[in-house]
């Protein structure tokens, strides 16, 4: 069964880092791709554009292709933005389908720090995305929740609905959010680090613009 991977994040914007790790993943786990917008994230500021922005800003992006989709199930829910609650009613909505959280290097490494975090084992895959020759160095309670789940290849994923880790080497374009929201505030233009399908609608960027 064709798994389904899950890439969250807050997207304020998003931009091109984001959807070409996405779109490598989904290659090499030949599974669809959503891409969930965070309401509140529990472990950063909360985003400047707002929800609707955010989700007009991701349909702009997405647009013209068929591999990466959008799922706004955690803009619609209210409270904090928790990924055991999304991938709880990811399960009961698909069944035994393998389902794939994916996650930066950097992410994983701070597993400990999540919201019942051992709980994401029970529901979903982890792949990890990371670049070639890389290693994050991880904690030691992490080590032994991992210890025997280490997958070789995607069809390592196939086989079970959750449990396995996997390592996913994918381009890591060094573009940061951050930085992008500077450029725009300083009324630049970031043309080449974000999709081109938000400079159609000049409102798209405007939360990010002095006004």
């Amino acid at each position: 069964m064709k798994p389904l991977a899950l890439f969250g994040g807050t997207f304020d914007p998003v931009h091109l880092g984001h959807l070409s790790v996405a779109w490598e993943a989904s290659e090499l786990l030949d599974a669809e791709v959503r891409l969930l917008p965070a309401s509140v994230p529990p472990h950063r500021p909360p985003p400047i554009a707002g929800a609707a922005q955010r989700t007009a800003m991701l349909r702009a992006a997405l647009r013209g292709q068929a591999r990466l989709t959008l799922d706004t199930r955690e803009l619609d829910r209210s409270g904090p933005s928790y990924t055991i609650d999304t991938l709880h009613e990811l399960r009961a909505e698909q069944g035994d389908r393998p389902l794939v959280l994916l996650l930066g290097a950097d992410a994983f490494a701070g597993l400990p720090s999540w919201h019942r975090w051992r709980e994401l084992f029970e529901v979903a895959h982890l792949g990890v995305l990371s670049r070639p020759g890389v290693e994050a160095l991880l904690p030691g309670e992490l080590q032994r929740e991992i210890a025997g789940r280490r997958g070789t290849d995607a069809a390592d994923l196939r086989d079970r609905p959750a449990g396995r880790v996997l390592d996913l080497a994918v381009t890591s374009l060094e573009i940061s959010a951050t930085r992008i929201r500077e450029l725009l505030a300083a009324g630049r233009d970031p043309r080449y680090l974000l999709p081109c399908g938000l400079f159609d609608d000049p409102a798209l960027l405007g939360p990010y613009r002095k006004r």
